[in-house]
Formats: C-alpha cells, sequence, structure tokens
C-alpha cells in the first residue's frame, strides 16, 4: 500500500526547521516567508538572534507575524536549541563569527538583524563583523548594568559549580528557573504555553552560562561601533534604564517604547513587535 502525503498549502506563517553549516558544525534555525520570490526578496531576509539560555523557538510567535513579506531566519545560538556546541564558550565574537558562517552557507547577502537581550549584543558584534551584508538592526533589552554589576555577575557565571552526582545543583537551577519563566510569567500566557517556555530553557542547564560569560565579560563600549542604523525597541522591563542608558553609544539609532509591555513579550504581543520592527526596516 502507497502512503501518500497532503501538499502544505502556501502560507507564509508556516514555520520551517533547518540546518545549515557554522564553524562549530551544524547550526539549526526557524524559517518562513512568502513562496513568491518576488515579495520574499523585495526586502532583505530578517535574522533574527535570541536571549540566553532560549533557543529561537522563542521567535516563533513574531516570525509568523513577520513572515508575511519577507523572508525570516532564526538561528540557535551554538551550544543552544538545537545547535551543535562549540568546544568551549567562544564569547560574543565566537558566536557572532558563527552566524556569519551561516550566512554565507545559506546564501544570504544582504540582511536585517533583530536581538532580544542576549541577542543586542550577538547582533552588534554581527554587524561590525559584516557590515557589506547587515542593512538595519533592531535591539530589544540592551543589558548594560554598571561595571560592578557586570563584575560580580562574571564571576558567578564563572564561578558556577558544575552538576553533582545528587543533582542538588541542576534542580536547584531548574526550581528557579520555573519560577521566573511559569509562576512569574504574564497571565495571558497560558500554562501550556509557559511549560515549552520551561523546557525551551532547561533542555541546556548543562552549558546554560556559556553565553552568560560571553555577556558580562563584553566590553559594551562596541556598541559605538555598529555600522548600521537601529532602532531600540523597548518594553518597559527591568532592563529598561540600563538599555536607554546603552542605546546612548550607539552612532545611529532611534527609540521607540513599549510602555505597556513589560515581559513574555513575544507571547502577549508579537502583532505589536511586528509592527514596530516592520515599519523600521521598511
Amino acid at each position: 500500500m502507497t502512503q501518500t502525503f497532503a501538499s502544505i498549502p502556501p502560507n507564509p506563517r508556516f514555520i520551517r526547521r533547518g540546518y545549515t553549516a557554522c564553524r562549530f558544525g551544524h547550526m539549526h534555525y526557524r524559517t518562513a516567508g512568502p513562496d513568491d520570490v518576488k515579495i520574499a526578496s523585495a526586502m532583505p531576509a530578517l535574522v533574527m538572534l535570541h536571549q540566553n539560555p532560549s533557543s529561537s523557538f522563542e521567535y516563533e510567535p513574531l516570525i509568523a507575524q513577520l513572515a508575511t513579506d519577507r523572508r525570516v531566519y532564526a538561528f540557535d545560538t551554538p551550544g543552544y536549541g538545537m545547535s551543535d556546541a562549540p568546544p568551549a564558550p567562544p564569547g560574543m565574537a565566537g558566536y557572532a563569527a558563527a552566524f556569519s558562517d551561516a550566512l554565507d552557507a545559506l546564501g544570504l547577502d544582504r540582511v536585517d538583524l533583530y536581538g532580544f537581550h542576549t541577542g543586542t549584543l550577538l547582533t552588534t558584534e554581527l554587524a561590525i563583523l559584516r557590515p557589506e551584508k547587515v542593512r538595519r538592526a533592531v535591539m530589544t533589552g540592551i543589558p548594560m548594568y554598571d561595571a560592578p554589576s557586570r563584575a560580580k555577575k562574571l564571576a558567578e557565571a564563572e564561578g558556577f559549580p558544575p552538576p553533582d552526582q545528587e543533582g542538588k545543583v541542576i534542580l536547584d537551577l531548574l526550581q528557579r528557573l520555573w519560577t521566573y519563566v511559569v509562576a512569574s510569567r504574564d497571565d495571558r500566557v497560558p500554562l501550556a504555553k509557559a511549560m515549552l517556555n520551561f523546557a525551551d530553557k532547561a533542555a541546556v542547564l548543562d552549558r546554560f552560562t556559556w553565553a552568560y560569560k560571553g555577556v558580562w565579560g563584553w566590553d559594551f563600549t562596541r556598541l559605538q561601533h555598529v555600522p548600521c542604523p537601529v532602532l531600540l525597541l523597548q518594553p518597559a522591563e527591568d532592563l529598561r534604564a540600563v538599555s536607554l542608558e546603552a542605546a546612548r553609544l550607539l552612532p545611529d539609532a532611534v527609540v521607540r517604547e513599549l510602555p505597556d509591555l513589560d515581559r513574555d513579550i513575544f507571547d502577549i504581543a508579537p502583532e505589536i513587535l511586528a509592527h514596530e520592527i516592520r515599519s523600521f526596516l521598511n
């Protein structure tokens, strides 16, 4: 008996998953966009870089909103999601170099970028590394705490204990993660979705500090070297004040505040974010 499968109808919001190559091995990504080549090629592809310790999974609601008039790619940072891990924490520049490899492997000649939290630093490094490819960038939540706070956070990341046989380290970390992602979530996020967000972050507990080491050890003056126009799209989250201060270092930046939003923004307001991002990129 021959088994047949119905073809997937054209739908720019349908998110596909795939792999491409980078210096650390396989890089996983999510992508969506119009099937019409003329529509898809009218604007540069939008490449999205996620926060730590999440993956491109967190962007799925936003991808669906943005993919109606352009091709969108959301990469999993090496060592997170379903991307292969480097042999050791490579720092923000090392991660960006891997993303640069992926752009070339996918044949993306001209792109826009979106970065959230950790992704803002990855966006900065990639824009500096590949100015001929990066046209514009949008950032949300630049984590530029003061130097003593960053030094303390870096020491905590570098001194975080390895997993123990009894599981205390991991179980304590999971409890804190559950409290933040699920118990303290915005009330508009369904429990089922919050549990998926938790599982996404919990998948890399053995490496969750790797990107944090890069964040807290990063030189934030590098924001001064971003060569492209930037939109800081800033909700009223805990990072608001430090993010607004960081935006002053960007050579060509505009700020758009979203005072009615705080956390879980991709789950509760993807259409608002998409409108602001599209308005700036267009």
